[in-house]
């Protein structure tokens, strides 16, 4: 990738010869925020559908992604003098930008700092303030109404930025370190599930679908027969893992089409796999099967454990369809599948039941540490821009690093 070379802080004398342990005493002053920005000349904007996937420009858009895609005019370029901010007018992402790119079209605001504030100041400053969420409205009217409150010494705002660079690196690398052991806690299960069915003992044996469980489809529902407010929840592929965004509906309908407590589901399309339903009766909709086992050759939470075990070959092997994969009832019937006594089947379920536990114990404290460091940024942007922010911090944060 082609670009210019990223810009330096200012060498300046006061900044070299600060007291690390002391907070400078320096006045704020505060501003409109329209007054604290330049006015910008925009280049060409590239749309989304015309993005490469190399070349030697970045495309610098409103997605959370840094660099969103590649450009090769160099007529395009957005070149830079000083560092900006750019602002996802629709998306509400902000992004540090220090070299040449190409802008991605709509939603994309270029902030240009004038001299009486630092670029890289603002930036951190943006992401101290709570923008309410307008949808895919755009949300640079409501930057409009604030006010900016920053140091009028330049070396305190190049201090200041210096302290939450350190602190926000030390912050991520913590955050990464979360992530990885939670992508851990998951593998293991994984690990323990796939080496069930690779290892198979005495008895095993493969049996069609369609043998040992029975597959019902919801209701096809017309868009007019789903209501927002009704009688009974319609659960949908679109929330059938999340629980959110209910459809309802005043249909009184056949047994078959309701599911209750306890009963096995299979959600066929988009939202894939298996989920046990442990909440208040809802119709589900055509896109989701019910699954009766027949507990003669096969427990309920083994059958849930199998499935689990095979939803992305079922998809590899026999999903259809391009922008939304599905898997056709007739096709998973004739699926084979491993299948163990009965007596094994509750082993095996019992064993994977402890494992499971253990691993959300696990997932649930990574998780948490996960939130507390987006927690831990709001308060130390909150210490910054109350003039309360010492080099301390630094020494604080690198701890989480371990």
């Amino acid at each position: 990738m082609k670009q210019s070379n990223a810009l330096s802080l200012p060498k300046d004398w006061e900044i070299r010869n600060m007291n690390k342990n002391s907070i400078m005493k320096n006045e704020w002053g505060i501003s409109d925020f329209d007054n604290c920005l330049e006015k910008v000349k925009y280049t060409n904007k590239i749309q989304r559908k015309d993005f490469k996937e190399q070349g030697n420009f970045p495309i610098i858009s409103q997605e959370q992604e840094f660099v969103n895609g590649y450009w090769d005019d160099e007529k395009d370029l957005f070149r830079i003098e000083k560092p900006v901010v750019i602002f996802g007018d629709h998306t509400k992402v902000i992004k540090f930008v220090d070299f040449d790119f190409v802008l991605g079209a709509d939603g994309v605001k270029i902030f240009k700092t004038k001299k009486h504030i630092v670029p890289k100041y603002l930036y951190y400053y943006l992401q101290n303030i709570e923008l309410e969420t307008l949808g895919y409205a755009r949300h640079y009217r409501l930057f409009k109404e604030k006010m900016i409150k920053y140091p009028k010494s330049l070396p305190e705002q190049h201090r200041i930025v210096s302290i939450l660079d350190e602190s926000f690196a030390a912050i991520d690398k913590a955050k990464e370190n979360a992530k990885r052991n939670l992508r851990n806690a998951k593998e293991v299960f994984k690990s323990y599930l796939q080496g069930v069915f690779e290892n198979k003992g005495k008895g095993w044996e493969e049996k069609r679908v369609e043998e040992i469980c029975t597959l019902i489809n919801g209701k096809a529902y017309k868009r007019d027969e789903l209501l927002a407010i009704g009688k009974y929840r319609v659960l949908r592929v679109g929330n059938f893992f999340t629980n959110d965004h209910w459809y309802y509906s005043d249909l009184e309908l056949d047994e078959s089409k309701y599911c209750d407590k306890e009963d096995l589901l299979y959600a066929w399309s988009a939202s894939f796999g298996p989920r046990i339903w442990n909440e208040e009766k809802v119709i589900y909709h055509y896109h989701i099967w019910k699954v009766i086992p027949d507990g003669k050759l096969v427990t309920r939470d083994f059958l849930f454990t199998l499935f689990e075990w095979d939803k992305e070959k079922i998809k590899e092997e026999q999903g259809t369809g391009t922008t939304m994969i599905h898997v056709s009832k007739g096709s998973m019937e004739k699926r084979l599948v491993p299948l163990p006594p009965i007596q094994e089947q509750h082993r095996i379920v019992h064993q994977l039941d402890v494992l499971r536990a253990e691993t959300q114990k696990l997932e649930a404290v990574y998780q948490n540490k996960i939130d507390n460091f987006a927690e831990l940024k709001k308060s130390i942007l909150g210490k910054a821009f109350a003039g309360e922010l010492s080099e301390r911090v630094i020494e604080k944060t690198k701890m989480y690093e371990l």
